[in-house]
């Protein structure tokens, strides 16, 4: 028995908006397929039974049955790190299925594809699921980071599969997760398995979208509690009118989530990683630029101010960038044992004098510890882990002896006092958003029509989202079709494509447009806590980064 909060409750209770499509019968319409450039015609060589498959979108019918004679056995996995929504995904494809016919089944792996892998699942039932209606995590049946990459992983997980008469898989998850399941339809497809494989995309990351995918779930939900949390920070420094407060926010590999959450809350300075490597700026302009920034406002008697920088900027530096691949080389030779016989005080001079003169430089006027870190803490491949180094406090610690030799030279005159924080796994598992909770359930339901036409190697896809529910549109988007070659231990892998901020789309070009008065002026915005009861511009509102891609304002309208 659960003990829950008021909120659950009312929550669970809530129904999600879905397409027309997908309230009653459909009938399935195809886009014409787009004549394959060079790259698409590489891509369809390795995917001969899964390429070449048109886009495709469920259309209302009032002539049409979407009822099965025989009831579907589906079974559906989680993969990678949560976001909010995935529990809808499963809701959603329990009542598609029971809207099939009756008698259909849902088998949920437990702890993602290791529970595929490994047999280990359960049934989903309307009394378990119940609870996890509109509810945060993925807890239900669990999430895992193992990579279904490998013919004996397909095999082992065909065998439960066809135990289990289950005819179709859901896989939930990133753009690597989809690509092993485009990998997974297109092996099935090749040995007649008879199991078709269908994609949801999620990342709260938001780098799973382009012209065929409005976004991943989870972005939504993240942002806005993100934003919420800046918000408050942004009260409280206004408040005090004495901290700078750096604030790292999730995002790796794409900085989507500090660009919303600059969109939202107009804070003083937002790294964005991708303009930064357009710049090609080296760790010296990044602090540079912040550093003038603050000695601008301090001219006004504005000794505050708020930085939002995305977990990932180090990595965006070329200059950082080369450092980390020379240390990797040489750290992976057996002469750099020597290292560890050296007082830990001496490793960072010795490494110096077996890089490369910038690169060496570089790592000299590093603090002592981020060095140190950058030479010991390393991956199972023996790779540096910047992705442990604390990004906001060593910008504080660059900015501040930045600050003193402005100082010294009569540039600055001023008090800087800084805080740090980092919003991260905060946004991961909440409540979701009324319009997560939304786009996850028609996700799930979108799958299961997919999957009744008998489909496999698609994606499920929701779009027009910017608009109410029954005009938005469900649909399916072939895997390949969001492919790209990238080159991977030398070799040109069909991978789904990251995608990072576009320097030139609307949403950068807002901000671009906006961030020198930010910079300058208190202009920040408190966007407030996520809502879910009262007026659709409140609680139903997607993202500025969506309204300016799709409708070209960032204002309801």
């Amino acid at each position: 028995m659960f003990d829950i909060s008021p909120l659950q409750k009312l929550r669970s209770q809530y129904t999600p908006k879905i397409p027309v499509a997908l309230n009653g019968a459909w009938r399935l319409c195809t886009a014409d397929v787009p004549t394959p450039d060079a790259e698409a015609k590489a891509i369809a060589m390795m995917f001969p039974h899964t390429s070449g498959m048109p886009r495709v979108y469920l259309r209302n019918s009032e002539t049409e049955t979407s009822r099965q004679e025989k009831p579907l056995n589906v079974g559906i996995l989680l993969s990678g790190g949560q976001a909010p929504g995935g529990h809808n995904v499963i809701s959603g494809l329990f009542d598609g299925l029971k809207s099939l016919h009756p008698d259909s089944r849902l088998y949920g792996f437990l702890m993602g594809p290791d529970g595929l892998i490994n047999h280990k699942y359960i049934e989903l039932t309307e009394a378990l699921i119940a609870p996890y209606r509109n509810a945060g995590g993925f807890d239900m049946i669990g999430s895992g980071r193992t990579k279904l990459e490998k013919k004996e992983q397909f095999d082992a997980a065909l065998l439960i599969l066809k135990h289990l008469d289950i005819s179709a898989l859901v896989i939930v998850g990133g753009d690597d997760s989809n690509t092993n399941a485009a990998i997974l339809a297109e092996y099935y497809r090749s040995i007649n398995a008879g199991v078709q494989i269908i994609g949801c995309p999620k990342t709260i990351d938001g780098d799973l979208k382009g012209r065929e995918i409005e976004c991943s779930f989870g972005f939504d939900t993240a942002t806005k509690l993100y934003a919420e949390l800046i918000g408050n920070v942004q009260r409280d420094c206004v408040s005090a009118k004495k901290y700078w407060h750096f604030i790292k926010l999730m995002g790796r590999t794409a900085s989507h989530i500090t660009l919303e959450c600059a969109l939202k809350c107009q804070p003083n300075i937002a790294i964005i990683s991708e303009d930064v490597k357009a710049k090609d700026w080296r760790i010296a302009d990044l602090v540079e630029y912040i550093a003038e920034v603050i000695a601008k406002r301090a001219e006004r008697g504005l000794m505050y101010g708020i930085a939002l920088i995305p977990e990932g900027i180090l990595e965006f530096l070329p200059s950082f960038r080369r450092l980390i691949d020379e240390l990797n080389d040489y750290l992976s030779r057996p002469e750099s044992d020597h290292i560890k016989r050296l007082a830990r005080l001496e490793r960072t001079a010795f490494v110096a004098e077996h890089l490369k003169p910038e690169n060496a430089s570089l790592l000299l006027s590093l603090p002592q510890y981020v060095a140190l870190q950058l030479l010991e803490d390393r991956d199972p491949h023996g790779n540096v882990q910047v992705s442990k180094i604390e990004t906001e406090v060593l910008l504080v610690e660059l900015v501040k002896e930045r600050l003193s030799q402005m100082a010294a030279a009569g540039r600055y005159q001023g008090k800087f006092a800084a805080l740090t924080h980092f919003f991260g796994y905060e946004g991961r598992c909440s409540f979701p958003s009324n319009f997560d909770a939304d786009y996850c359930y028609s996700l799930g339901r979108t799958a299961v029509a997919l999957i009744s036409e008998g489909l496999t190697g698609y994606m499920a896809t929701v779009s027009n989202t910017t608009h109410p529910a029954d005009h938005c549109v469900a649909g399916g988007v072939p895997f390949t079709r969001l492919m790209h070659l990238e080159r991977r231990a030398g070799l040109a892998k069909p991978v789904i494509r990251k995608s990072l901020v576009d320097l030139q789309g609307a949403p950068f070009a807002y901000f671009a447009d906006h961030r020198s008065r930010w910079e300058s002026e208190d202009c920040y915005v408190y966007p407030g806590p996520l809502v879910f009861y009262g007026p659709r511009e409140i609680c139903d509102e997607p993202t500025l980064t969506l309204r300016l891609e799709i409708d070209g304002t960032p204002f309801f309208e």
